[in-house]
């Protein structure tokens, strides 16, 4: 009894400081937990409602068409079919290396490519929405794929629209095509996603905005295994704006196969509203190849193309205009009051300056020439004479005036404005003064001046049309866009007229070959050197080299019923203006008119 009473007097008590702390500590932990609970309820408890509200509605894209492109009669030229893209859903794709690894056994692409592919779209797109891998693969990769879907969840086949162009090469310089938006295009807008086709070049690319419609957004309803429940439209897709152009179809076809198997480009000009009906550049290059993704190995053939196909001759080649300069030194001369029309100069073939000789293409001369036969014969002498008198700067200038050394503001990218050289250019191009033999060369379009076939159409449209420069345009419904008058007079304009018809009339005007009973017809004819050859100017132009050969060109306009046309064709290295350029011409004038 004394033993029990000793042990419960010496057994120790728990001290009150030690109770106060577990105390303090159970509380601290419970308001720990408090604020837990009301930072996750209170806090974040939109936050993580929305988070499940994603988890139950799922939205996808739904991609609008693009705009149709057709010609003035309301044919086809850029529609939209039906492409089958491949996603991937990464919510539901357990193994993406594995996946990544088979879509690039399945479809011959780099797996780095399709790696790179993912890791971009990966901050673009939700974890629930296709990733875009490939965005257009063929039906029968379609049916393999979708045979083994059970194996490889998260592919998911993407319904989307695809660019085709059903008359390929013929329109491809003006058309341009789409393609996949690449990393700037898709950091620039915010409307683009990855897989997405903009416009790269031609119209499409112009009218991008015009073309591309506004993305419509589809909601669904999924349970937690992902089956759909319920759909709803959010936003309805937008197509793209249709677009109608003034091109002709039929005389855009017709001019290709002229020109086919020839490098050259030909523009045909309505000269009383600039609108252009048909412009051809060869050799062109089929612009769906672009839609569907070339291969490095074929972009490298297609850019290193020693033809250059991806060039628009009409507008981006740069020539020497040749003789058909003559008619705006003819009117520079009139305008001036340098040249007066019933005038002659005496052509014996040659021309002094100096101790250089200048040789006219009639080696024997063509006798007195007045300013109408030196248009209608395209003499030299006439032009050596006038272009000495006259000199750069006058001639110059009124080339600015006239539309040359600017662009003609078509509705295409890339466009040159060419060469109009003056002192000043020469001299901070090469350091040197102007020559008074270049007057010569100027004169006649030889030396650095720089034209396009489509400023060469719009200059001749204006002769025509009364003195406007309009621009070149391209779109049907624009209304006629006058830019500029040409400094010439009504009376110096008509004289210049009644000449190109000569040209085409006269026996020995150089452009007979236009010549038609039915029609009143103009032209003038040009020859531009490409290189100074020794030894070689008395062979035919089949038996020179094809580098050494001349640039034809033929610059015309027709009339009959109330029609007005310009026709304009350059064929590269192709010789004589009238013997190249000719034929094609009237062969387009006959589709245009109808045969006599």
């Amino acid at each position: 009894m004394s033993d029990s009473k000793h042990f419960d007097q010496e057994s120790p008590q728990p001290p009150k400081n030690g109770l106060i702390l577990l105390q303090c500590l159970i509380f601290g932990l419970f308001c720990v937990f408090a604020l837990r609970l009301w930072y996750l309820q209170v806090h974040l408890g939109k936050e993580f409602a929305e988070k499940a509200r994603e988890n139950q509605l799922r939205q996808e894209l739904v991609y609008a068409p693009r705009g149709l492109i057709r010609d003035r009669e309301g044919r086809l030229l850029a529609v939209n079919e039906p492409a089958y893209a491949l996603g991937l859903v990464r919510e539901d794709c357990k193994d993406v290396d594995a996946t990544l690894a088979q879509v690039a056994a399945w479809t011959h692409i780099d797996l780095d490519e399709l790696k790179r592919r993912f890791a971009r779209g990966r901050k673009r797109v939700k974890p629930f929405n296709p990733l875009i891998l490939v965005p257009d693969i063929s039906y029968d990769l379609l049916a393999v794929i979708e045979t083994n879907a059970l194996f490889w969840p998260g592919l998911e086949i993407v319904i989307r629209p695809k660019r085709h162009y059903p008359q390929g090469a013929v329109l491809s310089h003006v058309l341009g095509f789409v393609a996949e938006a690449n990393e700037e295009e898709l950091e620039r807008d915010p409307g683009l996603y990855l897989g997405d086709a903009v416009g790269k070049q031609g119209l499409e690319f112009v009218l991008e905005k015009r073309l591309r419609g506004k993305k419509g957004l589809d909601q669904y309803e999924v349970d937690a295994t992902g089956r759909f429940l319920a759909h709803k439209v959010v936003r309805a897709p937008e197509a793209g704006a249709n677009i109608d152009l003034s091109i002709d179809l039929d005389l855009q076809e017709f001019a290709a196969r002229e020109l086919e198997g020839r490098s050259g480009a030909v523009v045909v000009l309505d000269p009383d509203n600039g609108q252009v009906l048909a412009l051809v550049s060869n050799p062109g290059y089929d612009n769906n190849a672009f839609v569907l993704g070339l291969s490095p190995e074929q972009w490298q053939a297609l850019r290193d193309n020693p033809r250059h196909p991806l060039q628009n001759r009409a507008i981006q080649s740069m020539y020497p205009p040749g003789s058909v300069w003559k008619l705006l030194v003819g009117a520079c001369g009139l305008s001036e009051g340098v040249i007066i029309p019933r005038n002659t100069v005496y052509c014996p073939g040659t021309y002094r300056l100096g101790q250089r000789v200048f040789r006219c293409w009639k080696k024997h001369g063509h006798g007195n020439v007045d300013f109408k036969r030196s248009l209608v014969e395209s003499c030299d002498v006439y032009y050596y004479h006038y272009g000495e008198r006259l000199g750069v700067d006058r001639i110059s200038r009124y080339a600015f005036d006239s539309g040359f050394g600017k662009l003609t503001g078509i509705d295409l990218p890339h466009e040159k404005k060419g060469l109009v050289p003056t002192r000043e250019w020469k001299r901070e191009r090469f350091g040197e003064p102007w020559q008074g033999g270049e007057n010569l060369n100027l004169a006649i379009g030889q030396g650095y001046t720089l034209v396009t076939p489509l400023q060469v159409a719009r200059f001749v449209g204006a002769l025509v049309n009364g003195g406007t420069l309009y621009r070149p345009n391209l779109l049907l419904d624009a209304p006629a866009d006058a830019q500029a008058e040409l400094p010439l007079s009504e009376a110096h304009r008509e004289l210049i007229v009644e000449a190109m018809v000569a040209t085409v009339d006269d026996p020995h005007g150089t452009a007979r070959r236009l010549h038609r009973k039915d029609a009143r017809m103009g032209g003038k004819t040009g020859t531009a050197q490409v290189v100074k050859i020794q030894g070689e100017d008395r062979l035919d132009t089949y038996e020179m080299p094809y580098s050494h050969r001349d640039h034809a060109w033929l610059a015309s306009f027709g009339e009959k019923d109330g029609r007005r046309y310009v026709v304009v064709v350059m064929v590269e290295h192709g010789g004589h203006g009238g013997s190249a350029g000719g034929p094609m011409a009237r062969a387009i004038y006959n589709h245009l008119f109808g045969k006599e």
